[in-house]
């Protein structure tokens, strides 16, 4: 595959890379799910550095709240209420037009997590919620697909690499979730700038060496880090998978089973807003002219938003989500939905 020679110079220089290694990320494949704060610094590094495909899949859409971390929006892309993946693929563009991008506006869940994730070299997490993060770890092991798991909260941040078959799973090291409401999320504790990009940078950099097959150079310990207090850690695990991990040692996907999906109602990290998911499609159009009276109305292409009272709106989107803002109880959330938009 021919390599841009001028604009990967002075990467091509850098001889752990060199020009065979600037051919394998010309060829690489890699999906980033979340587009939040470590997603978007992911899909910047990754663009740059000459990765073929990106596949982008977030939920979200932007707004001025994510300005002060989220590296790839403006005010215009907020004002605008643009979806994160539609915002972040036109900044990527612009950085560089070759590079082939593949937007998905999607709630990842376990009805489309195979078909997103299994035709790629490698799955970037850039979410916020651990739910996700098994549910990736099931398509990783299933699929021998290598994931690199990233979490960023304060000034705190995690990250380990993981290789199928080779080296332990997510589960091998944390076997449950944690139960929502006992660990800090951005809603509680807040997040600076900076420990993203620091996490972000651990990922990427696993991520070059294991596309130009620098595996030798990988870290498989998980790395912990606190900016704000100055400690580094690097935690070893053990190098083999665990015999009775349910996921890589007796291959049960649990977060892949219907039987057990994910609820339908859940608080959003980082903001006053919980996600409500219909079991069916939504007319836009149609429900366009039933909101008029309600509030002001905001559309776009990709979704719609309602300013029902003075404290609280809707974000519908076509597929059936509603995001419903300035709140975080979910019985009140339900209960707008049924008032506007009906259950």
């Amino acid at each position: 595959m021919q390599v841009d020679q001028e604009r990967y110079s002075r990467q091509i220089l850098f001889s752990p890379i060199g020009e065979e290694g600037q051919k394998k990320l010309a060829r690489a494949r890699v999906a980033i799910v979340g587009m939040g704060a470590l997603g978007t610094a992911l899909a910047n590094h990754m663009a740059r550095a000459g990765v073929r495909f990106l596949r982008l899949i977030d939920r979200d859409f932007v707004e001025v709240s994510n300005l002060q971390r989220q590296m790839l929006y403006d005010e215009a892309d907020a004002h605008q209420h643009l979806p994160k993946v539609i915002a972040a693929t036109n900044k990527l563009q612009a950085i560089r037009s070759d590079l082939e991008l593949d937007a998905r506006i999607a709630d990842f869940t376990w009805r489309n997590a195979e078909k997103l994730l299994t035709d790629i070299d490698l799955i970037l997490d850039g979410s916020d919620n651990f739910q996700v993060r098994y549910l990736i770890n099931d398509v990783s092991i299933k699929h021998r697909i290598p994931w690199i798991y990233g979490g960023a909260v304060s000034a705190r941040g995690m990250s380990l690499t993981i290789l199928p078959g080779e080296t332990p799973c997510l589960r091998c090291i944390f076997p449950d979730a944690p139960t929502p409401g006992t660990t800090e999320t951005c809603d509680t504790a807040g997040v600076i700038g900076p420990i993203v990009h620091v996490i972000a940078a651990f990922q990427a950099t696993e991520a070059i060496k294991l596309l130009t097959g620098a595996k030798d150079n990988l870290e498989t310990g998980l790395r912990h880090i606190d900016l704000w207090t100055n400690r580094y850690q690097l935690l070893k695990v053990s190098k083999q998978k665990k015999p009775d991990c349910p996921t890589c040692g007796l291959h049960q996907w649990d977060y892949l089973d219907p039987a057990n999906k994910e609820q339908q109602e859940i608080t959003m990290c980082g903001r006053q807003t919980v996600q409500i998911t219909l079991s069916h499609p939504l007319n836009l159009d149609l429900l366009e002219r039933r909101l008029q009276n309600a509030g002001q109305i905001a559309r776009n292409p990709f979704m719609l938003k309602a300013s029902v009272d003075e404290d609280h709106q809707l974000a519908v989107f076509p597929d059936g989500r509603i995001l419903v803002q300035g709140t975080t109880d979910i019985l009140f959330a339900k209960t707008l939905v049924a008032r506007y938009i009906g259950i």
